[in-house]
């Protein structure tokens, strides 16, 4: 049984790591995408772990299979094709650490995956099915995400969800909003940054805008990352903010996802599969342990290879 298996992009971040002596920018080319980076963080960190995902047949598209295997994440349910090129985003980064994306990506690989090329049997072996905005914005991409999460809650997984929004993937904030409230009536467990809690409720209160999904959708947990000053949570009734770690930033690309993946990792390593079967203390604990393996990622560049592992994050 696999504990997480995670669906969607799979990318080549080409990373901005310096300026050479004319000035010019340099870019390094990092492994990337939301989904996979969920699933190599949680696999670093000892949950047992797979990708559904498309690449091109491409030396990008063979780094990032072989990425994705060399970090223990089976990779069975990688389709490699050779009718478009690997996914590519563009990252520069701020002197804070904050990032600005450019994608290269309409028509490329990870858009095209296709409902036919996922195989029901990961399906019914996996405890839980995590995915994020990204695939929703282009067909078929879109429907194959989020009928296999439907299908996936059918078989028993437990629907891990976040809403990682970024505008130029979009025609519209109307079609954005739309598409990314899209699942929130079927996810477990949602994971939303702060500026994407605003996004969907209009408010920027952690408290008021988890009431309101909460109340609107019945989301059984709700995480919220606040950046450097930790996370909120939102437990049905029961609430909390847990303190952030601090370290000199980096690059903070892939923060969220090693603070997810690290939540459902700790959640694999209690036994404790589902929601209901945490208690308050239990999510405290949990929050507290992903915040600390989200900050080592902000201290070094890149999304995957900054990723701790078990060893490194100690409480």
């Amino acid at each position: 049984m696999t504990d997480i298996t995670a669906i969607g992009e799979i990318l080549i971040d080409l990373t901005q790591t310096g300026v050479s002596e004319q000035g010019i920018p340099v870019y390094t080319a990092f492994p990337g995408g939301a989904p996979a980076n969920v699933a190599v963080a949680a696999a670093r960190l000892g949950a047992e772990t797979a990708f559904i995902g498309k690449v091109g047949s491409d030396a990008f598209g063979k780094l990032l299979v072989d990425t994705v295997r060399e970090n223990g994440v089976n990779a069975d349910g990688m389709i490699v094709t050779d009718t478009a090129n690997t996914t590519l985003a563009a990252v520069s980064v701020e002197p804070s650490g904050e990032r600005d994306f450019a994608f290269y990506r309409k028509g490329f690989a990870d858009t095209l995956l296709c409902e036919s090329e996922i195989s029901e049997k990961q399906l019914k072996n996996t405890r839980f099915l995590h995915f994020g905005s990204v695939s929703l914005t282009d067909e078929p991409s879109r429907s194959a995400t989020l009928n296999t999460a439907k299908k996936a809650k059918e078989l028993g997984a437990v629907i891990t969800y976040d809403p990682n929004y970024r505008a130029s993937l979009w025609s519209t904030l109307k079609d954005a909003l739309y598409y990314m409230s899209q699942p929130l009536s079927f996810v477990d467990i949602l994971k939303i940054s702060d500026e994407e809690l605003v996004l969907l409720t209009g408010v920027d209160d952690a408290e008021q805008g988890t009431a309101m999904l909460y109340e609107r959708y019945n989301i059984p947990l709700i995480l919220v990352t606040l950046g450097a000053d930790g996370a909120y949570f939102r437990f049905g009734s029961n609430t909390g903010l847990v303190e952030g770690f601090k370290v000199k930033v980096a690059d903070t690309n892939g923060a969220g996802d090693t603070f997810f993946g690290a939540f459902l990792s700790g959640m694999c390593r209690l036994q404790k599969y589902r929601p209901e079967e945490l208690d308050e203390k239990d999510v405290y604990k949990l929050v507290l342990y992903a915040n600390k393996a989200a900050s080592i990622t902000t201290s070094r560049h890149g999304a995957i290879p900054a990723m701790p592992t078990a060893d490194e994050v100690t409480l």
